[in-house]
């Protein structure tokens, strides 16, 4: 009859401690478990006569115990499946305990599922398994069939199969975490890739403006072809939003985006950023560094400011655009370039070309589709939306509670010419809610660059009393504004009677009726 046996403690011989260490590095040489569970099996059939084993693991999807790696046994045994509580595998899994039969043909528990039960004249055969424990649960069982032999010390057996049931347990915990460490690095890429094609999706570029959509519909054009494209523009225009659109809507999305600036890069250096060195190169290049051109293999690249290159880097990026291949610097092996290229730049190019500074074929190369992203100036319909966004962001990322910008804060959002375009403008909102205590933005939260003789229009010296005035007015324009005309209901927010407040529309010459509508 089969027994439970409570595992000694741990004693071993010399012979053993060799098998134990090509066990070790079969466990830890293997980059698939199920291959290096294999190798200890075989390991184990040498070193220790097992006839046939089992590593046998609970698969947590169906309930039962399948055999994931095997010796001696047929294409059928392999596909064998226990329920737990099921045979002695079964009943070890469902105990955590080992179990030692000295002699198979006396057991009756012994389901010789796996295998034909002996014929007359087969050798006499002793079974020994040994749970598999992970965080102290049994997940499987290590099973071994040996020959019997009366002299056989079952103890020492036992001890010896019970080290390996444990390196294996080591083994598939570490192989658990790996797998479970790999599915969470893909869920988070896919969920980072999912936001940025979110993030660059033409519906999240604000701007409804005409030229605006000019550019949406150019976009929509290019993004799922190959072409070469260049965007013009002013600083801060949004150049390298449009390129990242181009790229995540395009079949690239799911390569590399890869972004240079020129200008910010020394001309001595720019040459080997883009392409790459050669261990020995020049001085300092103590190893082989990939370039751009190969981070971004397969995805896009956007150079930008690509009017700052210098003739001899123009030259290498010509080769690369008519053959698709490169050198490193300090190299000899031709690399092949599959990158889409986008290119960007606030210069004027053709005045460039006519000046010697940039190579007319370049141009011409770069300029397969041409983009034009208008200044914020050219596009003041879309000054509020951009503004409403910048608040809203701002608001949640500082944790304030602005809900709106005042109509004469408005006023003079408008009226500015904004120069830095886009970004001049997101930078001014981001400190306009920095500074605001309440929920609303007024013209005093704005930088004093808005508020100038040159940027307002107004005089460019004023009194204590008609600061005093232009202080007022702005307030009733802001809370006439928030009640649509209601004279009453403005007095009441006011905390003043309505007569003084007729007097001071009056007085100002503030139309009412521009609000209710």
């Amino acid at each position: 009859m089969a027994k439970h046996v409570e595992a000694p403690q741990a004693a071993g011989r010399q012979p053993a401690l060799a098998s134990l260490l090509e066990v070790s590095q079969a466990l830890t040489g293997a980059n698939e478990l199920r291959t290096a569970l294999q190798r200890v099996l075989e390991r184990l059939g040498r070193y220790h006569g097992v006839v046939r084993g089992t590593v046998t693991l609970l698969d947590p999807d169906t309930g039962h115990l399948v055999i994931e790696a095997c010796i001696g046994l047929s294409a059928e045994g392999r596909r064998v499946r226990y329920r737990i509580g099921e045979g002695i595998t079964g009943r070890v899994v469902q105990s955590g305990k080992p179990v030692l039969v000295p002699q198979v043909s006396r057991e009756p528990l012994f389901l010789h599922r796996a295998h034909r039960r002996p014929r007359s004249g087969d050798p006499e055969i002793s079974f020994l398994c040994l749970p598999i424990l992970l965080r102290r649960k049994p997940v499987g069982a290590l099973g071994v069939e040996l020959v019997f032999l009366p002299e056989r010390d079952f103890e020492e057996e036992q001890r010896l199969f019970g080290v390996i049931a444990a390196m294996i347990g080591q083994a598939l915990a570490a192989q658990r975490l790996r797998e479970h460490e790999r599915r969470r690095l893909l869920e988070e890429n896919t969920t980072l890739r999912q936001e940025l094609r979110e993030r660059y999706d033409f519906s999240n570029i604000i701007g409804t403006s005409s030229p605006m959509r000019q550019v949406y519909e150019q976009v929509h054009q290019v993004a799922s072809t190959q072409t070469t494209v260049l965007i013009h523009g002013e600083s801060g225009t949004g150049k390298e939003l449009i390129a990242q659109a181009i790229h995540y809507n395009s079949t690239r999305a799911k390569k590399p985006f890869i972004k240079v600036n020129c200008a910010a890069l020394p001309e001595n250096l720019i040459e080997s950023e883009l392409f790459g060195y050669e261990k020995g190169a020049f001085t300092g290049a103590l190893t082989r560094k990939r370039g751009r051109f190969e981070l971004a293999e397969g995805g896009t690249l956007l150079l930008d400011e690509i009017g700052e290159l210098n003739p001899s880097t123009q030259v290498k990026l010509l080769r690369v655009l008519q053959e698709r291949e490169f050198e490193r610097v300090g190299g000899t092996e031709t690399l092949k370039a599959n990158v889409r290229l986008i290119a960007a730049t606030n210069k004027d190019l053709e005045t460039a070309i006519a000046e010697k500074s940039f190579r007319e074929d370049l141009y011409y190369r770069l300029n397969v589709f041409s983009l034009f992203i208008p200044p914020l100036r050219e596009r003041k319909s879309d000054l509020l939306l951009l503004a409403d966004h910048f608040v809203a962001r701002y608001a949640r990322e500082h944790g304030k509670n602005i809900k709106r910008i005042s109509t004469p804060a408005i006023d003079m959002l408008v009226s500015y010419h904004w120069p830095g375009n886009v970004r001049e403008l997101e930078n001014t909102i981001e400190r306009a809610v920095l500074v605001c205590e309440g929920s609303a933005i007024h013209g005093h939260h704005l930088p004093p660059t808005l508020q100038t003789a040159e940027a307002s229009g107004t005089s460019a010296t004023a009194s204590l009393d008609e600061a005093v005035q232009q202080f007022e007015k702005d307030i009733l324009l802001d809370t006439l504004k928030s009640t649509r005309g209601n004279r009453a209901k403005a007095a009441r927010l006011l905390r003043t009677t309505e007569r003084i407040l007729n007097y001071k529309v009056s007085k100002y010459e503030i139309d009412c009726s521009r609000f209710r509508g």
